[in-house]
């Protein structure tokens, strides 16, 4: 035994450290989501909405008044509006039916007139409404003809359903698309008996179930027109969100709860101009409007809905490219998988496989080797240990480890020399069977999303030492 000197105390300085290194770890593994999350809806969320103020605002109005016209507002909220000059006040109707313009003006001669679109966001068109009934009080004078305090003529020349009041009907319909198609992924994660294939399919199934409820719903509550179309535009939402997540499960590996809420809500929400309109949020969310896919949405379905189809194909074709995206994902996700499959016997060493509480994947658990038909769950690993004379050995002891060395399960085999394990993630798991009076043996086994492995092994008798 070796004793510390006299006058000393044991040096407990780098086991201290380790533990409080430790400790710091697993509260980074386990609280890092939940610190993202609360800046995010900080930054995404609370910047954008919290004074929502008009930035290039697109308002067509007659030539010859588009200059003294666009000084006024420019006294009256610089940068918030851009005028396009037409030809007369049909023009500027056009112009705002056409989706070149979110409003027109005509101020004159007689009663100046207002051409707004309660489709593109009901918020929008009060500003509209606020700001144009100033400018029409206070802009009599020769450059417009119009007297000083002439009552604002309001023409609506896109209205929206009769059951979505505020306008905000159509977003809260798109993301009933979207939250679920993430939250399916995230589920989808536990059914390590499905593979890949089979989870691409059964998203593809659920998506096309959400569209048709969704839209069936939607129109019940008269909150949408009549057009069968949209349930394909909200298909290919589904399918560019959970697509898109499962793909990118081996790459991100634990931070797939960040990685896709980041995405699909907090940066698609404010950018999408659905519950603010777009015109109305910052800068960096109005670069993002057009390559996200909840604001390309909204946009072919306002399109759709009000605009009789006006720049909808645009906005379909950027849904698209976020699905074939997604298959580009699954397919690279795929060569990596059969790679790490032939290197399972090889030197190589695999990735580790995800660790992290957020994801939940179902428990590592040692199972009956013989279980009733049709019960859960499913083995992933099963095999049969027995002598080199081919005879069964009972009470053996089955260790699975990942390549890291952590412990993941332990089996016992039955009668007939069987075990059986579930709930292990896709990677290269470690194999080791044990008894008292046999030699160890130790193999390295790939486990893959619905393709059940099976690995047997024979133990040689230990020698015995006289």
């Amino acid at each position: 035994m070796v004793r510390a000197a006299p006058g000393t105390a044991p040096d407990t300085t780098a086991e201290e450290k380790g533990s409080s290194r430790e400790t710091a770890l697993t509260l980074v593994r386990t609280l890092w989501f939940p610190a993202f999350m609360f800046a995010g809806f900080l930054v995404c969320y609370l910047l954008p909405f919290h004074n929502p103020v008009p930035h290039h605002v697109k308002v067509a109005v007659p030539a010859a008044t588009a200059a003294p016209l666009q000084r006024a507002l420019d006294q009256a909220a610089p940068g918030g509006f851009d005028l396009v000059p037409v030809h007369d006040a049909d023009a500027a109707r056009a112009a705002v039916t056409g989706r070149d313009a979110v409003a027109g003006y005509v101020p004159g001669p007689g009663t100046p007139e207002l051409f707004t679109a309660k489709a593109d966001g009901y918020s929008l068109e009060s500003v509209l409404q606020k700001t144009f009934t100033a400018i029409a009080q206070d802009s009599g004078g020769p450059h417009t003809g119009a007297a000083a305090g002439n009552a604002l003529k309001i023409t609506e020349v896109a209205p929206i359903a009769p059951g979505d009041g505020l306008g905000t009907g159509l977003f809260y319909v798109v993301l009933a698309c979207t939250i679920p198609a993430y939250v399916m992924v995230m589920m989808m994660l536990r059914a390590t008996n499905l593979g890949r294939r089979d989870k691409i399919l059964v998203l593809a199934a659920a998506g096309a179930v959400l569209a048709l409820v969704a839209y069936g719903v939607a129109r019940w509550m008269d909150v949408i027109p009549n057009d069968p179309l949209a349930i394909l535009f909200l298909f290919l939402m589904s399918q560019a969100v959970s697509q898109t997540a499962l793909g990118l499960v081996p790459f991100v590996k634990q931070y797939l709860p960040g990685v896709a809420m980041g995405l699909f809500v907090l940066l698609s929400m404010p950018s999408s101009g659905g519950a603010i309109p777009i015109q109305m949020v910052p800068g960096f969310f109005r670069a993002l409007h057009p390559v996200m896919p909840m604001g390309n949405l909204i946009e072919a379905l306002r399109g759709l809905f009000y605009f009789g189809g006006k720049d909808v194909l645009p906005h379909v074709l950027v849904l698209l490219a976020w699905v074939a995206a997604a298959f580009v994902l699954h397919g690279l996700g795929a060569l990596r998988a059969r790679r790490a499959a032939g290197e399972a016997g090889g030197s190589a060493v695999p990735e580790p496989p995800v660790e992290d509480p957020v994801l939940e994947t179902e428990r590592p658990e040692a199972l009956p080797p013989h279980r009733a038909a049709g019960r859960l769950p499913l083995p992933q690993l099963t095999g049969r240990v027995t002598g080199t004379d081919g005879e069964p050995l009972r009470d053996v002891v089955i260790t699975v480890t990942g390549t890291h060395g952590r412990e993941l399960l332990r089996a016992t085999t039955g009668d007939d020399g069987a075990y059986a394990a579930a709930g292990l993630a896709e990677q290269t798991v470690v194999v080791i069977a044990s008894a008292p009076t046999r030699l160890s043996a130790v193999a390295r086994v790939a486990i893959r999303d619905g393709h059940p492995a099976r690995h047997d092994f024979h133990l040689a008798g230990r020698p015995v030492t006289v």
